[in-house]
């Protein structure tokens, strides 16, 4: 009796340390590089409006929200950026280090539009642009998508 509780434990240990295991591989790289590791946990998902649906990449820390589009190239048609705060409020976005145009979409938390600027370019750095309402949510879109779509303000955003 006494032998069988002892392998019975023992199995039970090996179980709890491979699991263990199992739970860590999938947000290992190969290389322990901690760059491939954000890469992994990157948060992107897809948004509709208009039923055009558009892959997104998310921002919901406020190191990812002050960093936003900064830096980068450009945009495909069918590509944003997703804010999310945590509370409503009246976010304002300005274009500094952006190197290409961009239409603003502010969303309130029951997905509604409640602001956009269009063909925001980097040249207005240092204005910020802020909405009228209070928004829980930005998208960020390539420029011209506002006009070509005719998304206006009360526009519903399936997030």
């Amino acid at each position: 009796m006494k032998r069988t509780i002892t392998i019975a434990l023992i199995l039970a240990a090996c179980a709890f340390l491979i699991s263990l295991i199992y739970v860590e591989l999938p947000f290992s790289s190969p290389s322990g590089d901690s760059v491939a590791n954000e890469q992994l946990l990157s948060a992107s998902s897809t948004i509709q409006i208009k039923d055009r649906t558009i892959r997104v990449e998310i921002a919901d820390t406020s190191g990812e929200r002050e960093r936003g589009l900064s830096g980068k190239e450009g945009l495909a048609e069918d590509e944003g950026m997703l804010f999310v705060f945590e509370e409503d409020g009246r976010p304002a976005f300005w274009m500094k280090d952006m190197l290409f145009a961009i239409d603003i979409l502010w969303i309130s938390s029951d997905g509604a539009i409640v602001h956009i600027e269009e063909n925001v370019a980097p040249e207005t750095y240092p204005t910020a642009f802020a909405p009228r309402n209070e928004a829980r949510y930005v998208v960020e879109l390539p420029a011209g998508y506002v006009a070509k779509y005719t998304v206006r303000p009360g526009d519903i955003v399936r997030l």
